[in-house]
Formats: structure tokens, sequence, C-alpha cells
């Protein structure tokens, strides 16, 4: 596969761009590689400046779940773009957008539009503290939450440890309020709260996490999660940047059955555009400016462009919720192949799919937690990562991230990712 306009590309972006890329993973550093970089997208497919083509398994992580160039979204785009691309005034599309979601949600009552994930995560932590009038927080090892400063943290020696700054630049005066806990370990929650006794405003997570691969929360941990956040007046936050309107309409939330106090959104919501929300109950989200003290503020929040588009895309899964049905029935095809390939030539590897979601963990290690994630073989993902590269199929460039399936992937895709896997495997491992 030629990719010299992408290399030279690249070697560009390094004199003018920190690493030449605009976010880490985009880098391809995870797995020995330089980046393709992408001249246009089509349904499920991408092509790179070279030419070649590739099935994409990135959906532009994620927001992309009609595909790319969705007929609806770019309609709804053009109109929007006919009107102005940015007021700093109130527009009535924001509050359509408003009402899609709450409906989805119905433990949120208000909700506030923002620009990103983290400033959707940053925010709503910032409400919860002016809310309870306590500064903790607790976090879970492995859930990424955007790159904000209180949250971008590694655990220390134990659960109960200050959570120690992950970046050079942030103060340890600012994460010392930041404690980390194990994922799908009640125990672990129970002893920081106790040990940190009505000084925590909030606990966040992400209910389906996939930010370290995709690792499933037990139903049990989010009952038990919330009944510790009712019992010593904490904020419950649910993170579903990722898995908001893509595992179904109403998210985790609706998957499992247990309600948070907030959540955060992005991705999906916005349809591909730059986006991000948080929402709550009336008397938290009250707290925030002009209604309450709680500041936060943003020039391009609910941005009529990515309103339209995010619109027209809320509003096609609401009435065509068997797109949910559709897309899982398409990923199991694709994870019952790829499993039956690994146990075929006895990989130690294995497949975790929920949803239009999935990963293949290099590991035998049943995977409940970040711990577990650890003991996955890069090297060996990274090998059938590039082996697929060089067969056309994209997948997601790091062991640690998910492969999301959009609704233009045809079963065709499918059997010719299957095959190529195939051949990966063979050539590896036979």
């Amino acid at each position: 596969m030629n990719t010299k306009r992408s290399e030279e590309m690249f070697d560009k972006a390094c004199r003018l761009i920190p690493g030449g890329v605009n976010s880490p993973v985009r880098s391809f550093g995870n797995v020995g590689r330089k980046p393709i970089f992408i001249e246009k997208g089509i349904g499920s497919h991408i092509f790179d400046v070279d030419g070649n083509e590739y099935i994409d398994y990135i959906s532009s992580w994620g927001p992309l779940i009609l595909g790319h160039q969705n007929p609806l979204a770019k309609k709804a785009l053009l109109e929007a773009m006919d009107k102005g691309f940015s007021f700093g005034l109130p527009t009535p599309v924001e509050s359509e957008v408003a009402q899609l979601m709450l409906e989805a949600y119905p433990c949120m009552e208000s909700i506030r539009m923002v620009n990103s994930g983290t400033e959707a995560t940053m925010s709503a932590l910032r409400v919860a503290r002016g809310y309870t009038g306590r500064n903790k927080i607790i976090k879970f090892e492995g859930c990424y939450h955007g790159h904000n400063d209180a949250l971008l943290v590694k655990s220390g020696s134990g659960a109960l440890t200050f959570g120690m700054p992950t970046s050079p630049g942030i103060p340890k005066d600012i994460t010392k309020n930041t404690l980390v806990c194990t994922y799908n370990d009640i125990t672990s929650v129970k002893a920081c709260v106790e040990a940190n006794k009505g000084e925590v405003a909030a606990i966040i997570l992400e209910p389906i996490a996939a930010n370290m691969g995709l690792v499933l929360a037990d139903k049990d941990f989010l009952c038990s999660l919330r009944k510790i956040c009712d019992e010593e007046g904490i904020v419950l936050i649910f993170d579903e940047v990722i898995s908001g309107f893509r595992i179904g309409f109403g998210g985790a939330s609706s998957y499992y059955g247990v309600s948070c106090d907030m959540a955060c959104f992005g991705k999906i919501i916005g349809g591909g555009l730059p986006v991000g929300a948080y929402g709550g109950k009336k008397e938290i989200m009250d707290c925030v400016t002009p209604s309450g003290n709680v500041y936060q503020a943003g020039t391009l929040s609910g941005n009529p462009l990515a309103m339209h588009v995010g619109l027209a895309q809320l509003t096609y899964l609401k009435q065509h919720p068997e797109v949910y049905v559709e897309l899982e029935k398409k990923i199991k095809k694709l994870a019952q192949g790829f499993d039956a390939i690994l146990r075929k030539y006895k990989v130690d590897a294995q497949v975790v799919q929920m949803g239009s979601l999935m990963t293949i963990f290099f590991t035998n290690q049943k995977i409940r937690n970040y711990q577990d994630v650890c003991t996955c073989d890069t090297e060996a993902f990274s090998k059938v990562f590039i082996k697929m590269l060089d067969k056309g199929i994209m997948m997601s460039p790091s062991q640690f991230e998910v492969l999301f399936l959009n609704t233009c992937h045809s079963d065709e895709d499918i059997e010719k990712t299957i095959q190529a896997f195939q051949e990966s495997i063979q050539e590896l491992y036979a």
C-alpha cells in the first residue's frame, strides 16, 4: 500500500503542529506507524490522500453513527449555513435539541450545551462542587473524562491515595482532591467514601467504559454506586460522551436502568461537529449562571451548525429504534467471526462487545478493570493492526480504544473485515 503523500504530509505537519497531529491518538504512535491522512469519507469507507480506500471502524471516534456524509446531516448543515454560522445569541434549535435529550434521559431535567466532552465533564464537576459545597471527587482508574486538570490523574499506591497528575503542567494542589478507585470494585469505593466522610462532592464514571478498551460495568456495581450517593449526599455523574445515544437512545442509564444525578454528552449529539453538553436534576442545574452563581460560559456553546446537525441525527435515531438492533446484529457477526478465528489459531486474545462498540483485547485475563486491561500484549495488537491496515481495514490505532460501527457498514464490509482478520492472524500465528 503506497502511503507516500501521507508520509510527506506528516513530515510537514510535524514542523507546524506538536507531534504532527491535533490529538495524540491520531499519531499512530501506539502502533509504531506514521498516520494516514484522510481526503474524504463516504458511508462506511474513508479514502486517504494517496487514494487508498479503507473500511472505517473509527467513525470519527463515535459521532458518525449514520456514516460519513449522511444525507440527513448534510441537508441540515447546508440549511443552517444559509442562515448564518454563529450569532452569540439564543436560537430556537438549542431548545429543540435540549428537549430531545431530556426526553431520552428522564433523570435529567435541565441541560446546558458546551463545545466538547472535556468541557462538559469539567463543568459538571464544578457544578457538583458548587451544589454540595464539597471539594473532593472520586473517579475510576482507566476512565477518561477529557483533559481537564482535575481528572487527568493516575492512582497512587492504592485506591485511597490522592490522584497524582498524569501530565506535567498540572499542579498537585489541583489533583489533591481527586480520589481514584477501582472500576467494578464497590469495596474500594465504600472505603474511599468512609475515609473521606462528608467531603466527597461527586462520583464520576463512564457507565460503559470505552477509553481503556471496552470494559463493561456490572449492574450491581452501578446500583451500589447509586445507593452510596443517595446515602452520602454525593452527586453521581455518568460520563456518556461515548455511550450516549450510541448504545441506545437512552444511553447506558436506560440500558442498565440506573439513574444518575448528572450526565455528560458529546459525539453523537453533534453528528460530527464540535459539541458537548451536561445536564442533571433541576435543583443542581439551577446552580449554573445566570440562574445560580456557579459560573460557566462559552461563546460558541449551542453553535447553530452543530445543533441543526445534532437535531437531525437525534430525531432520526428516536424515530428509528431499529437502527440500534441492526447495528448490534452486525457487530455481533463481526465479534463472533473474530472470536472464532482467535480460537482457531489459539491466540491469547478475546473480544468484548456491547451495542455497536467492540474491542479485541490481546490477553486471556477476564476484563473488569484497568489492571486487567494492563495485562494486554500491546505489541501483538500493533502487529495485527498494521496487517489489517495494509488490507484496507481502519481500526482504532490503540489497544485501549474501541471499534465503532455505523449504519452504512454492509454485510459485505463485515465479511471483508472478517476475511482480512483471518488472513492477518494466519500470517502472524500459523
